[in-house]
């Protein structure tokens, strides 16, 4: 079982990757990787967080019987351009088949995405607009930067459940136009929170129609951890919080910082923010 809070596993069908943006001077896989170099699939130092594919890990998830929330590649990015589309879709295939779990999705490179799932890199994969039901695809975004590049190729994709993690939190984030489908009418512009519109757009060379609206369903956030870890003002969550409870999104407020010591599943304003996005 995980220890991550918000997931029950943890498959790592890749290991490694390369830093892209500031929440990851201070990766967690990084520094795990180092601990194990040598062992458990990782390379010998200096490489040990190379990107590494373990195609026999891939069968894992068949012998999980009971329906589990499974974080696919916690030690990596499945969009690393490093992995090969043909990869990617046989994970997907594996995803796929195996209905009674969820399997969750957490990139830095969103703008991968399309071409692997819905373009030529991945032979069409998902072309025509389809999606997966059981899969829950996000994004990481650990600073406003991050959340203005990512979130709005996130939003291209369709998909049962679209989510952004803000962790590590390296400071204020403002997603509200994020969380809401927009649009206009002739009687004026319109906003309807989520999950109540649907939308025609354009990805990956193709149209796709009848999606679920473009906003998110899912928004996770927390502190960065060990050696080194930057701070988070509480103040930063507590605006985030406000944000999706505006928008009736679910809401999970992971871990904070106190004397140098993680506290998981912390309360703020005496509630503990566990909230996910069920019924999706």
């Amino acid at each position: 079982m995980s220890k991550i809070e918000w997931t029950d596993e943890t498959w790592n069908p890749v290991t490694g990757c390369t830093r892209v943006s500031a929440g990851c001077k201070n990766c967690y896989a990084e520094r795990m990787a180092r601990r194990l170099a040598g062992r458990c699939g990782y390379l010998e130092a200096p490489n040990h967080f190379d990107v590494t594919l373990h195609p026999d890990r891939l069968s894992q998830p068949f012998h999980w019987i009971k329906p589990r929330r499974i974080f696919v590649c916690s030690m990596g990015d499945l969009f690393h351009p490093a992995i090969s589309a043909e990869y990617i879709v046989d994970l997907y295939e594996t995803m796929t088949f195996l209905k009674r779990h969820t399997f969750i999705v957490l990139t830095k490179r969103p703008e991968r995405i399309a071409s692997v799932l819905y373009g030529q890199e991945g032979n069409w994969y998902l072309g025509g607009g389809d999606y997966i039901p059981n899969i829950w695809l996000g994004v990481t975004a650990e600073n406003q930067q991050a959340a203005d590049e990512r979130i709005p190729l996130l939003l291209q994709i369709p998909g049962a459940v679209r989510f952004v993690s803000v962790e590590p939190m390296l400071g204020r984030v403002d997603i509200e136009s994020y969380l809401w489908a927009v649009g206009a009418s002739t009687a004026g512009p319109w906003r309807f929170p989520s999950g109540r519109v649907v939308h025609t757009g354009g990805i990956g060379g193709q149209m796709i129609s009848s999606t679920p609206a473009s906003e998110l369903h899912w928004v996770i956030c927390g502190a960065e951890s060990g050696s080194g870890a930057r701070p988070m003002d509480e103040d930063w969550v507590r605006s985030l919080r406000d944000q999706c409870v505006s928008a009736d999104v679910p809401f999970f407020y992971k871990q904070r910082i106190d004397g140098g010591k993680k506290i998981s599943m912390p309360e703020l304003d005496g509630e503990v923010w566990d909230q996910m996005p069920m019924g999706r």
